[in-house]
């Protein structure tokens, strides 16, 4: 992922944690937030049950946190509308929106180093990489979406009825009380993502974590309510996906409902929505096409192919997991990024040296195992990893695999781990039908120092997003989303407005 434009400065990067959640210079979980956020209160779940959420680098329990339920997201939603409806909230100008998000972005950057940890502790990944990528990028799409919140405009339209004089125009308003379901694999990220957006167009909002990682999401919420953002405006409710999760997709009351998750539960959750036609966004799965022309510069190639399957442990919709490349770089291309693969040094998130933690839960790391003892008995080889490393914690080896071939279920399916199947090609005309022959289409990548033949290509692959002489490249302006299966509408940008708001025509005789 590039960060030139997110990196912090020196002075803000190593700030102490708040002496309240800090013990002993780490980060005491006790302190943390464990219950739901509901009205603006803090409330264990109407049953009082638990879950528990898990450090995936050791297996042990990090903490014990409220699972809501059905009647949970009930409460949830109409706190929600009374707060779209009747609080204080639907009265505050957009000004005074932007402000709150901008404030609330402040505040998260003050705690970088505290977030940085809880997602390197629930999620595994290096807390290096969540202080410069995670944290920043959220706290960059708060303030770029409070400054959104004062420029979600109409238009005047000239009509063209005759025999009389009309004045018609168009509003945008807020869609109204939205559920938001986030994932794992970027927890405040994600839900960053979600919010922001949301709040900038005056939206109310029921956000469901996912049950692996809940804890940066709950202690965001600290910081909403610090910020100053009235009552059952943002509701948090943690909670499994097939209980919490599917209630809020279903809620009558719940006017548009936002998921960022797999494909497979992405189509539970269109389904779910029919019962009110309710609004539905979907971010999705991917299985992207990374293509290395036979011009391009091959060290950057290496460097970004495996930049681009080995970020955040492969977790990544957007990995680029099928690299195509051209025959007469192919072996040194795979060699090279076989060679990056063996020198990550794996580890728990908060050791200094770490550059690759583990996958986050006991599912997923038999989930990737599978799907390697799959592909070789397919037929494909790996030519660095394919193991598990260690016998403690979720650890996967960077692995890369040649001889896949179509029709592999490690070439058409989604992996989510960090695994990369490399396939050599002869002809652009030959790999770009090969590049789109997939369910998904989330993202690509072409490497080559031809920028005409570079366009050709990213206007014929069938993606939201195609990457050119890079990878992972995400800026809070930049649209993102996917073609085919892998899901309806964009997030970030100005595009993701639409998501959140509807249109109202006027049209007034004179």
């Amino acid at each position: 992922m590039k960060l030139k434009t997110v990196r912090l400065p020196k002075s803000r990067r190593h700030q102490p944690m708040s002496a309240r959640f800090a013990h002993n210079g780490h980060l005491n979980l006790s302190r943390l937030p464990h219950r739901l956020l509901i009205d603006g209160e803090w409330r264990d779940s109407v049953s009082g049950s638990t879950f528990e959420t898990l450090n995936p680098a050791t297996g042990e329990t990090l903490a014990r946190v409220a699972e809501g339920d059905r009647e949970d997201i009930n409460r949830a939603v109409a706190a929600a509308r009374r707060a779209f409806e009747r609080g204080p909230w639907r009265r505050l100008t957009p000004s005074e929106r932007g402000r709150l998000l901008w404030k609330l972005a402040d505040l998260l950057e003050e705690h970088t180093d505290q977030f940085a940890e809880i997602e390197s502790l629930d999620n595994g990944k290096p807390r290096a990489v969540a202080c410069v990528a995670d944290v920043p990028l959220a706290v960059d799409l708060f303030r770029y979406m409070a400054g959104w919140a004062t420029k979600i405009e109409g238009n005047t339209i000239p009509i063209s009825v005759s025999g009389a004089d009309f004045f018609a125009y168009t509003r945008r308003e807020p869609v109204g009380v939205v559920g938001q379901i986030i994932p794992w694999n970027f927890p405040l990220l994600m839900a960053a993502w979600k919010l922001g957006p949301a709040l900038a167009t005056g939206c109310t909002v029921v956000l469901k974590p996912a049950e692996q990682t809940p804890l940066s999401a709950l202690r965001l919420g600290e910081l909403i309510l610090k910020a100053g953002f009235p009552p059952g405006v943002v509701n948090i409710v943690t909670g499994y996906g097939e209980t919490a999760g599917a209630a809020l997709a279903q809620h009558p009351d719940v006017d548009k409902v936002a998921f960022t998750g797999s494909t497979e539960v992405g189509k539970l959750i269109a389904r779910a929505a029919t019962g009110n036609l309710k609004k539905v966004s979907l971010e999705l799965g991917g299985k992207s096409p990374n293509i290395v022309l036979e011009d391009a510069d091959t060290d950057t190639a290496i460097a970004g192919a495996a930049n681009a399957v080995f970020f955040n442990h492969g977790q990544c919709c957007c990995a680029g997991s099928r690299l195509y490349v051209h025959k007469k770089k192919f072996d040194q291309v795979v060699d090279g990024v076989a060679a990056a693969a063996k020198k990550i040094k794996l580890g728990p998130g908060l050791s200094a040296d770490t550059e690759m933690g583990p996958l986050v839960s006991e599912e997923q790391l038999e989930r990737v195992m599978n799907y390697l003892d799959l592909g070789s008995r397919e037929g494909a080889r790996a030519i660095a990893g394919g193991h598990r490393k260690g016998n403690r914690g979720y650890f996967v080896e960077p692995t890369v695999l040649v001889n896949a071939k179509p029709g592999m279920k490690v070439m058409e399916e989604e992996i989510f781990g960090p695994v990369v199947c490399a396939i050599p090609f002869t002809d652009v005309e030959e790999v770009i039908p090969a590049a789109n022959k997939n369910i998904y289409g989330l993202a690509a990548a072409v490497w080559t120092r031809d920028i005409s033949k570079a366009h050709r290509i990213a206007h014929e692959l069938k993606a939201g997003t195609v990457w050119i002489n890079c990878y992972n490249v995400f800026d809070a302006a930049l649209p993102f989303g996917g073609y085919k299966q892998s899901g309806w509408g964009r997030e970030m940008g100005h595009d993701v407005l639409e998501m959140y708001t509807e249109t109202k025509a006027v049209c007034a005789r004179l």
